[in-house]
């Protein structure tokens, strides 16, 4: 019998926000300094927590990452992603921060998209006493986190208030149409399978999906003009349930005059670096993504 990832579902996501609750934070490389902050929200709405992480030397006027967790919407932290967004801090000699935006169904689209735009303003508006270049930010996000990254490119394109430099974006979670295929070719049997993207993508949207439409910014491959948009990098794996629509959307901002590389990983499964992060894949794929921030960010 061939093995499967069991499904997300209202009562696994449920058990696992209690343990994300319960666990410590990840250690931090030592020199590293990491700063809990709270700020504005958007209207209305509660302040958001953000991490801010600091590499020792960090020069004025650095360039820097608004990192974004996955977790299908549904769960995850920025917390939990302490290590990763050291790692980034300490490999690129930049500022990171760590959004820990609500999550869904808790608090359903556009929320959890209004708090990043609100981490991304505040590192904009607070560039100075960050010592932070403005024009010199990048988004990075992984699965859900990829796509809460490629909304905020497009939100903060329409809105004209921060320009965002460059998106990494691995394996993101772009189109909610993909829970309505009829078949997945038997990508998705690992990790995060049809019916935990069922599961997410209803949680966000507040309702099952539907083919005919999806509001404004949720679901980012449904924008027809992409023209304008940051340069990007976008990597998945070729078992990995976003891959068809994750491959459409880098064609799409190709073809739409957006720089964007476009790695594809043959036989690899959704997050196979997070879980096989010492295989010779896994390393050549972070390299890729290592080095499009070097480029991206005006590093080298």
């Amino acid at each position: 019998m061939r093995f499967r990832s069991p499904p997300f579902t209202p009562g696994v996501v449920a058990v696992m926000g209690a343990m994300q609750a319960r666990a410590k934070a990840p250690a931090l490389p030592d020199g590293m300094m990491v700063e809990e902050r709270h700020i504005p929200g958007p209207p209305g709405a509660p302040d958001v927590t953000v991490f801010v992480y600091r590499p020792p030397n960090l020069p004025a006027g650095a360039a820097a990452i608004l990192n974004i967790h996955g977790g299908g919407y549904v769960t995850g932290s920025a917390a939990s992603y302490h290590p990763q967004s050291a790692a980034y801090a300490r490999e690129l000699g930049v500022l990171v921060v760590g959004v820990e935006y609500r999550l869904a169904p808790g608090t359903p689209f556009p929320g959890p998209l209004e708090d990043c735009y609100s981490a991304l303003t505040w590192m904009a508006r607070e560039a100075d006493p960050l010592g932070i270049d403005p024009a010199r930010i990048a988004l990075v996000g992984d699965s859900a986190g990829g796509g809460l990254a490629a909304a905020l490119a497009q939100l903060a394109h329409d809105r004209s208030e921060v320009t965002p430099a460059f998106q990494l974006l691995y394996y993101p979670m772009l189109d909610d149409r993909t829970t309505l295929a009829a078949t997945h070719d038997e990508r998705g049997e690992f990790i995060w399978r049809p019916a935990s993207n069922q599961f997410g993508w209803s949680a966000y949207l507040g309702r099952p999906p539907r083919m005919d439409s999806a509001p404004e910014y949720a679901a980012p491959a449904r924008r027809a003009d992409l023209t304008g948009l940051p340069p990007a990098w976008i990597g998945v794996g070729t078992l990995d349930l976003f891959h068809a629509e994750d491959r459409d959307y880098a064609q799409r901002l190709q073809a739409a005059g957006v720089p964007c590389e476009y790695v594809e990983v043959p036989g690899a499964y959704h997050a196979f670096e997070r879980f096989a992060p010492d295989s010779a894949v896994a390393r050549t794929f972070m390299t890729s993504a290592l080095n499009a921030l070097r480029r991206g960010l005006r590093l080298v």
